[in-house]
């Protein structure tokens, strides 16, 4: 028997919940079985162009596995699927390069059929549900003035509710995706317990967190390793303080008493995915399937391509552009650079790094 561990949000969630698994392993001396961690193939306008959050088919060469409990049946992915075009997705190469069992989380039917697929999911991993958000914005209000992609997560939320089956929720890393300030977090997070995963616990995730863009995944990865200090990430400046390598635990009603579009979503129950995005838009005034899209500014390239580049020139440029900040993300160096997130992994080399962030100062 083991659990079922959801990335909130999708995008990179799946690096940093997988730490949050190796982390509640509860007998971390015994062999580390792989979890099964479901998400939603809903990531960044350089990874996928198209403007929703992909569904089964949209993939070719997803494994299908039968349902239990009340479930329908899910899919999962192996490092041979393959997004079809015009759609992109890190979620194969996750699936190659991460020690879990990765399985999609299809929204496209509405928000029964999410919940469906998770009590399925939950059902073959025989235990309860855990939700692990990188960041915090599942406890939203609502009206922060930095949120940006407050949908699926109360998505999930609402989904989980509806399965009836015991979930906690998870934050790791208070503030680090840039929605919600920590301060604010921390208040909201103020009777939950908390623990500070061993950073062993990050040794799992490093051959995903050398190549994917997920930035707050990587500040949390890189907080557990020490770091601290301001990190410039492509829309934000933030500090890594005591707080940042910080994992809190807080029961799924708790959760969902906080954020009010997933509770509309448990009330309303709406039919479609149209129709719940549409709830969440109304009441935060941040579009559902388009927030993400929304924020993601253009750079006008700094640099040539690749081949051009050499270890001084890149830190100076790289230094230049980060607002005085003793770190930057890859994903923002890349940026910077005028390279895309799949020239990370050659940017590394260039730079002879291979931390979760690079330091400047």
């Amino acid at each position: 028997m083991s659990d079922l561990y959801i990335a909130a949000g999708g995008g990179g969630d799946p690096v940093g919940t997988l730490v949050v698994a190796r982390a509640l392993a509860t007998d971390p001396a015994a062999p580390a079985r792989p979890p099964l961690i479901a998400t939603y193939a809903w990531e960044r306008p350089e990874v996928d162009p198209t403007s929703s959050p992909l569904g089964e088919g949209d993939f070719d060469g997803l494994v299908h596995e039968a349902g239990g409990g009340r479930g329908g049946g899910f899919a999962a992915f192996t490092p041979a699927t393959r997004a079809r075009p015009p759609a992109g997705s890190t979620m194969p190469a996750l699936a190659r390069d991460l020690p879990a069992r990765l399985l999609l989380l299809d929204p496209g039917p509405g928000l029964s059929s999410l919940a469906r697929q998770i009590a399925s999911m939950a059902a073959a991993a025989g235990g309860r549900i855990h939700v692990a958000d990188i960041g915090g914005d599942v406890l939203t209000h609502g009206d922060e003035p930095g949120l940006c992609s407050p949908f699926g997560d109360a998505l999930t939320l609402a989904a989980c509710h509806l399965t009836g089956i015991p979930t906690t929720v998870h934050v790791a890393g208070p503030g680090l995706d840039g929605e919600i300030g920590e301060r604010v977090l921390l208040q909201r997070l103020a009777t939950s317990p908390s623990r500070v995963p061993d950073r062993d616990a990050t040794a799992a995730a490093a051959r995903a967190l050398a190549w994917h863009p997920s930035e707050a995944s990587a500040l949390w990865a890189a907080a557990l390793h020490g770091a601290r200090g301001t990190v410039r990430t492509v829309n934000h400046v933030i500090a890594l303080t005591e707080a940042s390598p910080r994992l809190y635990s807080l029961p799924l009603q708790e959760a969902i008493g906080h954020n009010p579009v997933a509770r509309a979503l448990v009330e309303e129950h709406p039919a479609t995915l149209t129709a719940a995005a549409d709830l969440s838009h109304r009441l935060t005034g941040i579009p559902g399937l388009e927030s993400e899209r929304a924020r993601t500014p253009r750079q006008e390239p700094a640099v040539g391509g690749i081949g051009l580049l050499d270890r001084d020139g890149v830190v100076r440029a790289l230094r230049a552009a980060a607002d005085g900040a003793d770190h930057v993300t890859l994903r923002h160096a890349a940026r910077t650079l005028g390279l895309t997130w799949a020239d990370i992994p050659a940017l590394r080399t260039v730079l002879s790094t291979d931390t979760p962030l690079l330091r400047l100062n």
